[in-house]
């Protein structure tokens, strides 16, 4: 059977508690394991190694329900490696989040009446530092909690020294490979952030806006473009038409006025107009519009920009100084007045892009930026895949990520802030620009200055899996730890981190991908499967349904709604439950020290076991193998339901039932039950503890006298199995089974004994007798015995003597009344399906709705004969 690698020691002589209760012992636990150095990961270990990043949260973050979920399954992961004798890593550490970590510190710096650039950039970089060290981090406490099995000695910051020194060594590699460069492109613009971000930070949602056709040109020189972006119109530098549109080759070639300007612009012909879509002729902003950008540069055109940063118009004329907004209105307003709007459609659905940060409407603006080539890059990261290097899981999930990094544009690395990696190029007074790598003196004198941009957060986060090792030393732990195991992260971060650290993890660490393994898991909504967002009101603070239901019930429910890939709902009502389960477990565990279950010496020969002793090992070893195939697939619903089913509903509701009664005779027999049912619990709360971790801990401690159920050998399947007595143990409980139905059916309360005639001889449930009569309230039968109901059961007969216990004429009557009710409504719905004339008219839902009730009439019907049938004759 399984074995405990411990040594065993004698269980202690105390009692458990009669009540679970969480707080009382979380805490305590998790600071011993600390602690002892449970969690902590030897890279001079012989150990085979098993690692896993954490996907860094935010500085600024506290725990919400997604991290709690993340981090409940790389923490099963982890805790079940490590019992099975791998040296783990999970390592910890957090992200500088330069966005949103600069606004929340200059929102501090707002409410003393100053700004950044009050303080300038080295004493504003300053006091971010000094807002980590007070206030940041906060989540490091929430995720002890939960109970996070981190290697916290190792714990990075991606600003910290090591993994800054890594930013700059690979910045200087790819800058001197030509894969960064810098270059005038449309980037996305926030004018509240006042940076430029990336493609995958834009939000886009269905905005009420407005669509305006106006007539350019005059006379026959006339023509029709349409825009939601009016106010763009200042910087349009040409109209493009599709070059075998008829109705426009006239015009290709020749200059027609933009209106409220002094200029006239060409119209020309490119092949990426759409010549079915509204007029065939679109305007071309240059600066303003990615599409419009790539015409531009065709087209030799000009890019005239009319926005500034805070997307304010600086065009000349009457419109200069208005938010973009407010420009918009004004400029319809006297395109109006000149007559030339033709159509107006208001509101206007249409997709608009925002700050995934701030929420403000993203600018599209043309702007100096640093970029990664990310072409051969990009290669790389798809042909790991498609090479098998790197598995998807679920493997549904690879076309996503195909269709993400083969269709990659160049990215756009540099933001406008002060907090966050400095980009190391420096510019000379004569044109000069140089890239400092981190072993080499940035050139100093009059006139030399570092670039002012800072890099994209997501630039540093993608170093993540070897910078935190160490790289670019060639550390003990790099060449122990790298690659990870497996990534647990969800499908929404596929292209934000996944797809960044595949490229950059083949790129400096000589084609070696990050990981083994990448296993996508889905997104935590509420009950009712909806997006939980505090504008729904329907957010969570996992910290509230941890201090009332204990972390071990968040965990679990969690645990078990994760099927790979798939969205999690969650409900509180959930987390009860799970509470219920971990009480279960406390409650069970409990009464079987109180009677004696036992780990000391081996387990008996099976010829000494009962055939329920036999049937629950059986049962126990076929559980281990099962939930072994789904943590090898990743499969954290079914590992936990298979768990949940097996602890509460076999072990508990049934091997301990039908074993009292053994307890109870004493002997040979309850010795070797009593080391069976310790067994059990002991493999039973090993194969519990990384998705319970808690409350496992006090159990199996006090159930083994072991030092800690983390650092116990992970139970294996010993191959036991023993078909006969499963079989035979099925046969009793469908007896059972069947008979409770049956005094549920009559209306008998679950303690009211009934006199009952087994007959068993010849069965192997005669063995059984005992017990059965003890779980069903069934008293000997006595001399006045009057089988009144017999219930043929898997080959064996149950009579009952209901006489006295049941007024038979009065069941009989109200059974009647119950027959002819469901027989009316069957009489109803039949009608009704069967007139032309109403299902002609009825809708499809109330159609189905009388199906329903027919269906259900139908067995209402089944139910009541067959009760009556059982009833004795008056």
């Amino acid at each position: 059977m399984t074995e405990n690698t411990q040594q065993p020691q004698p269980a202690p002589t105390t009692e458990l508690p009669t009540q679970y209760t969480p707080a009382e012992v979380e805490g305590k636990l998790y600071e011993r394991w600390v602690e002892r150095g449970y969690f902590e990961a030897d890279a001079d270990s012989e150990k085979p190694p098993y690692t896993v990043v954490i996907p860094p949260p935010n500085v600024t973050g506290s725990l919400h329900l997604g991290h709690a979920f993340e981090h409940t399954l790389i923490d099963a992961l982890t805790r079940r490696k490590r019992m099975q004798g791998y040296e783990t890593l999970w390592q910890p550490g957090m992200d500088h989040a330069g966005i949103a970590t600069q606004n929340v510190v200059e929102r501090e710096l707002a409410k003393e009446g100053k700004s950044r650039h009050d303080l300038g950039r080295e004493a504003f970089v300053e006091r971010v530092w000094q807002w980590k060290g007070e206030s940041g981090g906060q989540i490091s406490g929430q995720m002890r909690r939960l109970g996070d099995g981190v290697a916290w000695s190792r714990e990075r910051f991606t600003m910290d020294e090591g993994l800054s020194q890594a930013v700059q060594t690979i910045f200087k590699r790819l800058y001197d490979d030509e894969l960064i460069y810098r270059a005038e492109r449309i980037i996305n613009w926030c004018p509240r952030c006042l940076t430029a971000i990336s493609d995958i930070e834009v939000e886009y949602q269905d905005d009420d806006g407005e669509l305006v056709s106006m007539k350019y040109g005059d006379g026959d020189e006339t023509i029709v473009v349409a825009t939601t972006r009016a106010e763009t119109m200042l910087g349009d530098t040409a109209v493009a038409v599709h070059p075998e549109d008829e109705r426009y080759k006239h015009l290709v070639g020749k200059l027609i006025k933009l209106p409220l300007t002094d200029r006239s612009i060409p119209v020309v012909a490119d092949e990426h107009v759409d010549p079915e879509f509204g007029t065939g002729a679109v305007k071309v902003t240059p600066a303003h519009d990615p599409n419009d950008f790539e015409i531009g540069q065709r087209h030799d055109l000009p890019a005239i920009a009319v926005m500034d940063e805070h997307a304010v118009i600086t065009a000349h004329g009457p419109f200069q100084g208005l938010d973009r907004l407010e420009a918009r209105s004004a400029i319809v307003a006297a395109l109006r007045a000149e007559g030339r709007i033709v159509a107006e459609k208001r509101p206007y659905v249409h997709s608009v892009g925002h700050c995934s940060r701030c929420k403000t409407t993203i600018e599209p603006r043309l702007s100096m930026q640093w970029w990664v080539k990310v072409g051969p890059l990009a290669k790389a990261a798809g042909d790991a895949v498609r090479d098998g290097k790197v598995k998807i899981h679920p493997q549904e999930m690879e076309k996503r990520y195909f269709d993400w990094v083969d269709n990659l544009h160049d990215w756009c690395i540099s933001r406008q802030l002060w907090w966050g990696h400095r980009i190391p190029v420096w510019y000379g007074p004569n044109g000069e620009v140089v890239c400092v790598g981190p072993d080499e003196e940035a050139p100093s004198g009059e006139g030399w200055y570092q670039d002012s941009d800072v890099l994209d957060t997501w630039f540093s986060s993608g170093l993540w899996p070897f910078s935190t090792l160490g790289w670019p030393e060639r550390t003990d732990s790099l060449a122990k730890f790298y690659p990870n195991s497996v990534l647990v992260t969800g499908y929404d971060i596929l292209f934000f981190w996944v797809a960044r650290m595949m490229m950059f993890g083949l790129y400096a660490m000589d084609g070696t991908p990050p990981f083994h393994t990448i296993a996508l898991h889905g997104m935590v909504r509420d009950q009712n499967g909806k997006k939980m967002s505090k504008s729904f009101g329907n957010v969570v603070n996992p910290l509230d349904w941890m201090d009332k239901y204990g972390s071990d019930a968040l965990r679990f429910t969690l645990a078990r709604g994760a099927n790979p890939g798939v969205d999690v709902p969650i409900g509180e009502d959930w987390v009860q439950g799970s509470r219920n389960f971990a009480n279960k477990i406390w409650n069970a565990t409990r009464f079987a020290l109180m009677n004696g279950a036992t780990v000391d010496g081996p387990l008996p020969d099976a010829s000494k076991m009962s055939s329920t002793d036999r049937w629950i090992l059986s049962r126990l070893n076929s559980v281990v193998a099962e939930v072994d195939a789904y943590y090898e697939d990743y499969q954290f619903a079914k590992l936990s339901d298979a768990l949940f089913h097996f602890a509460w509903d076999e072990v508990f509701d049934w091997y301990v039932e039908l074993s009292k009664t053994t307890f109870q005779a004493g002997g040979e027999a309850a010795e070797v039950s009593k080391r069976v049912l310790g067994e059990v619990l002991d493999v039973t709360l090993r194969l519990l503890h990384p998705v319970v971790p808690f409350v496992t801990e006090t159990l199996w401690t006090t159930l083994t006298g072991g030092e800690s159920v983390v650092i116990a050998a992970w139970p294996s399947d010993s191959g036991f199995r023993d078909a006969d007595a499963e079989r035979e143990i099925e046969t009793v409980q469908s007896v059972i089974t069947e008979v409770r139905r049956f005094r549920a059916d009559q209306g008998l309360q679950p303690g009211q004994r009934v006199p009952a005639r087994l007959t068993l001889a010849g069965s192997a449930l005669a063995a059984h007798e005992a017990a059965v009569r003890q779980l069903l309230r069934l008293q000997p039968e006595g001399d006045s015995f009057t089988a009144t109901a017999t219930l043929p059961v898997a080959g064996v007969e149950v009579a009952l003597d209901l006489s006295g216990v049941i007024d038979f004429a009065a069941e009989r009557k109200r059974l009647a009344k119950d027959l002819a009710a469901a027989e009316k409504e069957k009489a109803q719905a039949n009608a009704k399906l069967g007139n032309e004339a109403f299902l002609a008219k009825a809708p499809d839902h109330v159609v189905d709705k009388i199906r329903g009730r027919l269906a259900k009439a139908d067995e209402d019907i089944a139910r009541i004969q067959a009760q009556l049938e059982k009833l004795p004759q008056a």
